[in-house]
This record gives structure tokens, sequence and C-alpha cells, in this order.
């Protein structure tokens, strides 16, 4: 019987039975999420992936054993008491964050906050709770800046933008298009926090490894008509575009280059809204080929991912995405902790996500591995490239772990 199956078998014991309520209290764990507003598919999909973290970590998991809290019920180190998520919408506003957060931690009283999805508003949220000394876990939000404010509380899982901008450059530097090399490269960001700091470190390495970014479009995030620069990528004509989007506008672009016409000889889109499922499914067929960074492969049966993507389809019917999927791994190290800590006192916590050293075996995502240095950053994050196939992702660089061989050009729509 599949993990699937056996998982939705026993669901019903679980909520008839409700052994762990006997246990003592539960550990409640904040959560930010974009549940209304323009990333709300992406806070859907996430919001999914949390609730099934907390069935998988509240009810033994045999076949995922090797990844920590899933061979038990609960926390054990804390006497077996279940664990409870506190998930709170941020709207896609960076004071709504901020408020939440203060919500969080001073009336549900929550031992740590995950997550945020962008980065703007984590910086608002994080704020409140390093003033608070409550632990912040981020699993997505990838600004380099938010490492580097000299919080304690702060801990970030994912890969950030250096980690990012050198797998584009390496692959940029081997990328051939019809025998040439790449020579051109144009950026279009969106010009929030997380689209110009992305941004500029894929500029800053770029650039030291000698390619030249010959164009650069910043854009007003969630614009309604985006044909100006598409216009302008049209009449440069750059060998590859990166675009840094979040979803509604990279289904605005995708459909904006379907009507003018304009394929570049290598397209990538830099996850996010890009990797939202709404995006596969809404711009998919005229987006085919694009290509995307991930640190989220499940095409390899009997890994964790593979098995975690499988109970996750089930849930859903759709396949795990790799923001989602980076998400659901940033919120289990933060609940790892807090078993190791046997406290729910912040300060025990902050000490046990300081000690963090998990491996890569012990993973769900493709990092090496998750230890945080001084200022919080996963000094163990890896990154990944993969390609739109129909409707799924396949990995295809490096070539030494991709699953299916790199096509090129763009091919866009039929």
């Amino acid at each position: 019987m599949s993990i699937a199956r056996r998982h939705l078998l026993a669901l019903p014991a679980l909520l008839s039975a409700s052994p762990l309520l006997a246990q003592g209290a539960p550990v409640k764990v904040g959560t930010l999420l974009p549940l209304t507003g323009v990333a709300a598919s992406a806070g859907g999909s996430a919001k999914a992936a949390i609730e099934l973290a907390v069935e998988l970590i509240n009810t033994p998991q045999p076949d995922l054993a090797s990844m920590p809290l899933m061979a038990t019920s609960g926390f054990p180190g804390l006497g077996g008491r279940p664990l409870q998520v506190v998930i709170a919408d941020q709207q896609g506003s960076p004071s709504v964050a901020q408020n939440q957060a203060l919500r969080l931690i001073t009336q549900e009283r929550v031992v740590a906050i995950t997550n945020g999805y962008q980065s703007g508003l984590v910086q608002t949220a994080s704020a409140i709770a390093e003033r608070h000394g409550i632990p912040y876990v981020t699993g997505e939000a990838v600004a380099t800046n938010l490492t580097e404010r000299g919080f304690r509380w702060f801990f970030r899982t994912t890969p950030i933008g250096p980690d990012i901008a050198a797998i584009y450059v390496e692959f940029l530097q081997s990328a051939r298009v019809n025998g040439r090399p790449v020579t051109k490269v144009a950026i279009v960001n969106e010009n929030t926090e997380y689209g110009t700091s992305i941004a500029e470190v894929i500029r800053r390495t770029a650039e030291a490894r000698g390619i030249g970014i010959a164009l650069q479009i910043p854009y007003a995030a969630n614009s309604a008509d985006v044909s100006a620069q598409v216009l302008q990528l049209k009449d440069a004509q750059p060998d590859v575009a990166i675009f840094i989007s979040y979803t509604s506008d990279a289904i605005l672009y995708a459909r904006t280059m379907r009507a003018q016409g304009y394929r570049p000889p290598i397209l990538i889109g830099d996850n996010s809204g890009f990797s939202d499922d709404n995006f596969v499914q809404t711009a998919g067929d005229i987006a085919q080929g694009i290509i995307n960074r991930s640190a989220f492969d499940p095409s390899r049966p009997g890994s964790n991912s593979f098995k975690v993507n499988a109970l996750y389809k089930a849930r859903t019917g759709r396949e795990m995405d790799d923001t989602t999927a980076r998400i659901m791994q940033g919120f289990l190290v933060t609940c790892d902790a807090i078993n190791r800590a046997g406290a729910t006192e912040p300060a025990a916590i902050q000490k046990a996500l300081r000690e963090t050293n998990l491996d890569a075996g012990q993973l769900m995502i493709g990092y090496r591995g998750v230890k945080f240095d001084e200022k919080g950053q996963n000094s163990m994050a890896s990154v990944l490239l993969v390609q739109l196939r129909g409707r799924e992702y396949i990995s295809v660089w490096p070539e030494a772990t991709a699953t299916a061989p790199l096509q090129l050009p763009y091919k866009g729509w039929e």
C-alpha cells in the first residue's frame, strides 16, 4: 500500500481517538501566510503543507522515520505534547504582518513564529519577534539583508541571493543556444525588497565573473500592464531574460509575451510566482521550457521529497511546488528545535536552533543539510535548476543530478 494511502487510512483513527490530547496542552507555533491578496494562491498551497506537517508530527509515520519527529507522536522531548499551528493571514501587507506577529506573540502565546512569504513582510514581522525575544524562522524569504540586521532571534533555512545568483551564473557560463555562448543578459524585477535585492546580487555576481547585465527593467509589483517592459526586451533581444516576479506578475508577463510574439532564447523565472501551481496551471501552456530555480525535486522514488509530495498530492490533488516545500521545511526545522529544547521557553528554543545540525537524509527538500551560521542563515542550503515540461517541473541542471536533459531554446507556445 502506498504511503499516501496508508496515511489517509490512519486519519480517521487520529481524529476519533485523539490520544495526544491526554498528553498535555498543545505546543502552539505561529505561521504567517498570505491567505488573501495577490499571493493568496501561494498562501493556500503553503497552508495545506503546514497542516500536513502538523498531522505528520502528531501521528507516527514509519515511512518517514529518517526525518525528525516522524516516527513518534507529538513532541517526545516534551512528554508527547501535540503540536498546534496558529496560521495568521498577513494579507500581503507589511503593517498587517507586523500586527499579526504581535497578536501571535501576545494573544495566542505561540512559542515561535515561522515563514511570512514576502521578504518585505518577513522584515517587519521578524522585527516584532526580535523585540519580544521570540524565535522567528523563515523557510522561504530570500532577501539577503534579512540576515544582515544583527538579529539574535531570526533564522532562515532557505538558499538566499548569493546562492541563487551563483547557480544562475554557473549555468549561463555553460549554456549554449544554437552553439553560441550567452553574452547578453536582461533582468526584469518587481520593485519590492525581494525583486530589488535578488536583481542586485545577480548583477554583482555576474559582473564579477565576466558576464555583463545589458539591461535591467524594474517594474511596480502587481502591475496591471507590462506591455512596455516586454517591448523593451523585444527591442534589446537579450540571450537570456531573468524574471523576478510574484504570481500575478508572472502570469501577466507570460500572456503579454505571447501576445507580442516575444520569446528569448533562454527564459528564467526566479522561483516565487513561477513556482506557484497557479502559474503552472494558468500560463503553463504558453511558458513551456521556462527554467526555474528550485531546491525541491520529488521525482526520485523512495526519497523523502517523493514521499512527502505523495502525501501532499493525496491531500490537495496537486504537486507540491518549491516555495511550498521550502516553507514546510522551515516549519519542520522549527519543530525539531522545539523538541530538542525539551522546553517551550524562547531562550531554550533559540539555543536549540543555534545547535541545529541536520543532514540531507533528515530533510524533505534537497539541501545539503541545515546548520545555521552566526547570522542565522542556513550554511547548507543549496539550489538546482528545473524546467517546465507540460504541467511539471523537471530537474535539468547540474547535469550530474538532473533527471532529464536541458532543452533549449525556450519554447513558450506551439
